[in-house]
Formats: C-alpha cells, structure tokens, sequence
C-alpha cells in the first residue's frame, strides 16, 4: 500500500520497524518519539504541520520519556524526540544524533480522582491515608519525579500501591475506579474527557516540568525534523498546547 504523504499515524516502534522493512520500496515516515501526556495534541499539531509541508507521512511512538531515550541511544530510527522534562533529555547530551533541543511547552501536576471523587481527597496530604488506593508514576520518569518533589515540598510519605511507566497509566487506573486518587499531569485530566477529575495542588506550582524537543539524525528525515521542532515552538502549535491545558515554555 503506498503511503499517504502528510497523513498523521500513531504507531508503536515494533510495529513501525515491520512496516518499514517489510515494504523497503516506500518512502520512510517521518518519526516523532514523544512522552505520553503529548498523545492527544502532537498529532494534531502534525496535521496543522503536514498541511503546510509536502513532507513524509508522521508517525509517533509515545510513551514514557525514560523509555524513549533509551531507544535514541539504542539507536531508534526517529527524527524528533520530545520529552516531559529537561533531566531526560540531558541524559542524550552525549549523543551525536540528537540536535540542539528547544523547550516547547510547560506542564505541572494535578491529583486526579474518580468522577465525585468518592474518597473525598483533597490534596496531597490524602496520599499518606493507607486505606486509599493510591498510584503515580514510577520515580524514573518525569511525572515520577515531580511527584516525588512535590510530595518532598508538602511533607507527605505516600502509601502508593503503585508506581506506572508513564502518566497515561495512572489516569487509566483512576479513571477504571483502580485506584481512589493518582497524581497526573493537568493536562491529562484535561484530556480524559470526564473520566476522571482534577484537584488543584498548591505545591505544583513549584515543580514545573519544561518539554524539550530535538530534531535527530537516526531517521530518514532529519530536515523534517528540525522543521517540525521549529513548527512546535511558532502560534501555531502553542495555541493548540494551550487549549491543551500546557503552559507557555
């Protein structure tokens, strides 16, 4: 099947690399790696991109930032990485195919609870009550890492019964009535729709995470690349990361 030039694909690396090899006559998309929270509005920002450039077809890997840069380094054949933090993307400095990142959006921490918030949290001092259900991110990746900050700033040791790899995880098991409450990027409970809702923390405003982006020379479109990283920082896409519920970079 002959690709689609400036369609917007979500796909899975795995798969990616089968397609790719299994039809090596066609042109090679152009690949965004990009943390989860990004999964609602990076793709509609490639389509606002791919309007106005006569580009490769976009396809995204999203998952945890951690994941994603141990592929880079694995040699991953993408040609933009954005991460939920600047740590994550440090950790490539000594990379030689990842360019000159740019910081493109901001994001801080939200509790999310299940929809009337049955358990009656109200903030992060609920997160020490062994009797909830509680969850976030694993600590090795951002949103478990600002969480860890904020908990360290409100003074609360949380009894959580689970830590996920990335933050779709915890809106996913909070949302199912997994879990009484979980700690979530804002704009993830933006994005779940009414399946779950948001309870401000006073102490996030401290532990802003920044989303870098680089263009990369692993993939078959390092031109594309720089472009769309240049894309990302222009009106357009800010506005679609604002209505997104991100914060100015």
């Amino acid at each position: 099947m002959r690709m689609l030039r400036g369609a917007v694909v979500v796909v899975g690396v795995l798969g990616l690399l089968a397609s790719t090899s299994a039809c090596a006559a066609e042109e090679e998309p152009l690949v965004v790696s990009a943390a989860a929270s990004l999964t609602d509005v990076l793709p509609r920002i490639g389509e606002r991109f791919a309007a106005g450039h006569d580009g490769p077809e976009i396809v995204y890997d999203f998952a945890g930032s951690s994941t994603l840069a141990e592929q880079i380094r694995q040699g991953s054949p993408s040609d933009v990485f954005v991460s939920a933090d600047v740590a994550v993307m440090d950790q490539l400095a000594d990379v030689p195919a990842v360019g000159e990142p740019v910081v493109v959006a901001s994001n801080v921490l939200q509790v999310a609870v299940p929809p009337g918030n049955p358990a009656g949290v109200t903030g992060l001092a609920d997160f020490g009550r062994p009797e909830l259900r509680l969850v976030a991110c694993a600590p090795e990746v951002p949103c478990g890492s600002a969480a860890e900050q904020v908990f360290a700033a409100a003074g609360v040791t949380p009894a959580l019964d689970s830590e996920e790899t990335d933050v779709r995880a915890v809106v996913t098991k909070v949302g199912q009535d997994e879990a009484d409450a979980g700690l979530v990027y804002r704009t993830d409970v933006i994005a779940a729709g009414g399946r779950v809702e948001g309870v401000d923390v006073a102490e996030a405003a401290a532990v802003v995470n920044e989303y870098p982006a680089a263009p990369l020379t692993g993939g078959a479109h390092p031109e594309e690349g720089r472009q769309l990283v240049e894309f990302l920082t222009g009106p357009e896409a800010q506005q679609l990361l604002a209505e997104a519920g991100f914060g100015p970079p």
